[in-house]
């Protein structure tokens, strides 16, 4: 069995994810989710709010039922530790950390990177602007990492930060939309774009 682990800050999930999803169920026997905090980041909303609406996208994707499925008990700010919980749940299965092309360059430097590519397999999926280097490859290879570009799927110039920025709400799914809305969530964006806009 063949299982793609990805893990995401998700703050807020949207169009892109979903595309890569669909696209990893394709792919993959099942897609294990989950929503994380990222050491190297600051997020904006609370770690439950990105996991609620992390399910809320998850439900909507035309995709055979159970094939993604969002495990929250696997969300770590480390890696490692996450695919040592999915070894544990999944001790036959062939796992695959999926990380976005802008991952790359740091991944060589994650906490016990060696010991997480020897649990899990890397596969990269492409983002706009981001091309990872020969040397970072090279490095994680070098580390013992099995690690390959997702050359296939089809890149969606959305990210979390652009509808921070923006607040473009055709980057979002619909009920991810709703729950932003609902409960009033990234006000900071909202301020500094009426700022933007007096000055």
């Amino acid at each position: 069995m063949q299982i793609a682990l990805f893990g995401m800050s998700a703050d807020p999930p949207h169009r892109g994810h979903g595309r890569v999803l669909r696209w990893l169920a394709r792919h993959f026997d099942h897609v294990a989710v989950w929503a994380a905090d990222n050491p190297y980041k600051q997020h904006q909303c609370p770690l439950r709010d990105r996991q609620a609406m992390l399910k809320l996208m998850i439900q909507d994707l035309p995709v055979p039922p159970g094939r993604i499925a969002l495990y929250e008990e696997l969300s770590h700010r480390h890696s490692l530790v996450s695919a040592q919980q999915a070894r544990e749940r999944w001790p036959q299965a062939e796992l695959t950390l999926i990380v976005g092309a802008d991952l790359v360059e740091q991944l060589p430097h994650w906490y016990k990177a060696a010991e997480l590519f020897q649990l899990a397999n890397i596969l990269v999926m492409p983002r706009p602007g981001y091309r990872p280097s020969d040397q970072a490859l090279a490095a994680i290879r070098q580390q013992g990492g099995q690690v390959a570009i997702a050359e296939t799927l089809k890149t969606f110039e959305v990210s979390s930060s652009y509808y921070r920025q923006t607040e473009d709400a055709q980057a979002l799914p619909t009920a991810v939309r709703a729950y932003i809305n609902q409960r009033n969530l990234y006000p900071c964006t909202a301020s500094s774009k009426e700022k933007q806009a007096i000055s």
